[in-house]
């Protein structure tokens, strides 16, 4: 985990979403409880700690960078760094039409546990689902590698 720069990390969020959030947003959510930052030069991960849970807010590697191991990596960091931060269990919304990122989660561990229908708005108004997985960070095939 490494100090998080919201204007780097909305630089890169720019270069791998055709929606993405502002430098405000970065702001906004890394001054929250529980908001932790995993970051490598081309990519990075940010999820949220409540209690014994926690969420995957966002995910971007940059387009050049995909395919290449780094999405897995940041995902793994984020795991660890949620056990460091109490928590069992990890949670995720991704769109269902995402096939990379879906089976990117579920080459680390993830299972899909329900549906939001229509949660994302796409930019012709169309909507599409999102699929929630959780991983269960404390199973003994979790594979995680605490310092």
């Amino acid at each position: 985990m490494t100090a998080a720069d919201p204007a780097s990390l909305a630089a890169l969020h720019a270069q791998a979403f055709a929606a993405p959030w502002g430098a405000d947003t970065f702001v906004d959510l890394l001054s929250q409880p529980g908001v932790l930052a995993v970051s490598e030069a081309d990519g990075f991960i940010l999820i949220r700690t409540v209690v014994d849970e926690a969420e995957i807010l966002t995910l971007a590697v940059v387009p050049s960078a995909r395919r290449h191991g780094l999405g897995r990596r940041l995902v793994e960091g984020a795991a660890v760094a949620a056990v460091q931060a109490g928590a069992t269990r990890l949670f995720l919304e991704v769109a269902d039409d995402n096939v990379a990122a879906r089976g990117l989660y579920e080459r680390t561990g993830f299972d899909p546990i329900g549906r939001r229908k229509a949660y994302y708005a796409g930019a012709d108004g169309s909507r599409t689902d999102a699929v929630v997985m959780s991983r269960d960070l404390c199973a003994p095939d979790a594979n995680l590698t605490l310092p």
